[in-house]
């Protein structure tokens, strides 16, 4: 077999870039394997570093895109069918392609493994981007919320955190190279880039604050009310969900009168807990202002708002006992293909689910709100997983971060454990306490050293209570913001155009563009882009 993998170099490639990405996919939660992403970073590097085809770069980076999203994403699918998913996991493995012929570009650099890193980040920016706003899904560093590199968040936010865990696959990827080959003087600078992550990383540990830090604490409670079934239907019985959310802050509201929890200075449900409006509804109205008021504290309420235009907002109001309605969040960053539909005459073409897409409009507030005296900044689930979001609120003044979500249109899948981690890495990144409120799970208490102190189950109705920090201060990344994803980003921009300068020039005085040799000293002619049946 082995023999047989030598002697047909595409086939033993495609499938270490289908196994790199499969690796990666395995780092991320609920599995409790987040070393693996360097090792899968390593992998799809040796596999692009056996050629110099820039075509050839990107079928590679291709395949292994494919072989971590199309695992990673199947609860797109689950009520929608495989078409959304696939379509999706094809789309962003563009950028894992994309990744793959830069990297070979810039090979032919000294410092390569720096910019074959930087360009790892410039591909994460760009999907993060583009097109319809971009999906930063499973970026490196929404798979390390366990790792050993997340204070890293700290200083630069996920971007920095998503660039060290590459450079040390890639440093991996040139020290076993250069192992093999047994030259040691090219050992020294891959095992910088290896090194250079952890040592950091153990460097940021003591600093990083924690739920014993703060200017006060004050004691917060998310309600779990569930849902009555899952599915794109669930929302059909919004009274019962209403209901449910209802019921279980009466429950809390009797516990504290019998001293079993202490008293919640803010209440906060999730996303979609009243997707009855209850700017509209005077039922609503009552049901929440009643629970206000015999909880004695302001209600953060996850609600569905009707425009005059019929268009909705998913928007969180603090509800303030009989005074009712006061701040408001409406989400700024709204889901395409789910929220709202773009292009909605040509996506129905493809699939009945089309007019099934929502009507929303994204807000434009500051991503704060204020309740009991607390600044407190909210990013409606799909938003946390943009840098932009909990930044803005958090130089806002947001002293407390709240991701109010529903995940109960994905079923029983991982997505809400993958969720839950990059709420994990933002709590780091802007040194605060995290309070994720879910319809039917995962709820979590969440310090702002990313540690979860307490969490709920899925699909089980639970109340979760605790003192959480207030936190003024702020991290280097909130600071920064994305100056540290920019200087990345150019710094890859700038190392590919010398090199595809140089190849250019190499080609016009005929002399080798920086071809990789493999182990038998010979160029490896049947590289994927080149082969003829490619």
């Amino acid at each position: 077999m082995r023999d047989w993998l030598t002697q047909h170099p595409v086939v033993r490639n495609l499938i270490g870039s289908v196994v790199g990405g499969l690796l990666l996919f395995a780092s991320f939660p609920p599995r409790p394997l987040w070393f693996l992403a360097p090792f899968g970073v390593a992998l799809i590097v040796a596999v692009l570093r056996t050629g110099s085809s820039l075509r050839g770069g990107f079928g590679y980076g291709f395949v292994a895109g494919a072989g971590f999203f199309v695992p990673l994403l199947p609860w797109i699918g689950v009520y929608v069918g495989p078409l959304p998913w696939l379509a999706l996991a094809a789309a962003c493995s563009v950028f894992f392609g994309a990744f793959g012929a830069i990297a070979r570009a810039v090979a032919i650099l000294p410092w390569a493994p720096l910019w074959i890193a930087m360009a790892w980040s410039l591909c994460e920016w760009g999907r993060s981007s583009f097109p319809f706003g971009g999906f930063p899904w499973g970026r490196l560093a929404f798979g390390q919320a366990d790792g050993l590199l997340l204070p890293i968040a700290s200083v630069g936010g996920a971007p920095l955190l998503s660039f060290a865990v590459a450079l040390c696959g890639v440093g991996i990827a040139y020290l076993v190279e250069g192992a093999l080959r047994g030259e040691r003087r090219a050992l020294l600078g891959p095992g910088v880039a290896v090194a250079l992550g952890p040592l950091v990383a153990a460097a940021l540990w003591p600093t990083l604050s924690t739920m014993a830090d703060g200017d006060r604490h004050i004691t917060v409670a998310a309600v779990q009310g569930s849902v009555p079934r899952l599915g794109l239907d669930f929302n059909e019985q919004r009274a019962a969900v209403l209901n449910n959310h209802v019921r279980r802050t009466l429950q809390l509201a009797d516990d504290v009168k019998a001293g079993r929890v202490p008293k919640p200075d803010v209440v906060i449900w999730p996303e979609n807990a009243s997707d009855i409006d209850p700017l509209r509804d005077a039922t609503a109205d009552r049901a929440i202002t009643d629970a206000s008021e015999k909880i004695k504290a302001p209600i953060l309420v996850g609600a569905v708002l009707s425009n005059d235009d019929d268009t909705t907002t998913n928007s969180v109001i603090v509800w303030n006992g009989a005074d009712g309605p006061g701040d408001r969040h409406d989400k700024r960053i709204v889901q395409p293909f789910g929220e709202y539909l773009p292009y909605r005459s040509f996506f129905r073409l493809f699939s009945s689910y089309a007019d099934r897409a929502g009507y929303f409009v994204p807000g434009h507030g500051d991503g704060t709100v204020h309740a009991a005296g607390v600044t407190i900044g909210v990013a409606t689930c799909y938003e946390v997983a943009f840098d932009r979001a909990l930044k803005d609120s958090v130089r806002n003044g947001a002293q407390l971060l709240t991701v109010p979500t529903n995940n109960a249109t994905f079923g029983d899948t991982e997505m809400t454990y993958q969720q839950l981690a990059m709420s994990r890495v933002r709590a780091v990144e802007h040194g605060r306490a995290v309070v994720v409120a879910a319809t039917s799970g995962v709820s979590a208490i969440i310090g702002p050293d990313g540690a979860v102190v307490d969490e709920s189950e899925l699909f089980v109705p639970d109340v979760l209570v605790a003192q959480v920090p207030l936190l003024s201060s702020t991290t280097l990344a909130t600071r920064l913001g994305p100056i540290p994803e920019v200087l990345l980003g150019l710094g890859a921009l700038a190392a590919l155009g010398v090199a595809l300068l140089r190849r250019r020039n190499n080609d016009l005085l005929g002399t080798p563009s920086g071809e990789e040799l493999d182990g038998s000293g010979e160029r490896e002619l049947e590289d994927l882009g080149d082969h003829p049946d490619v």
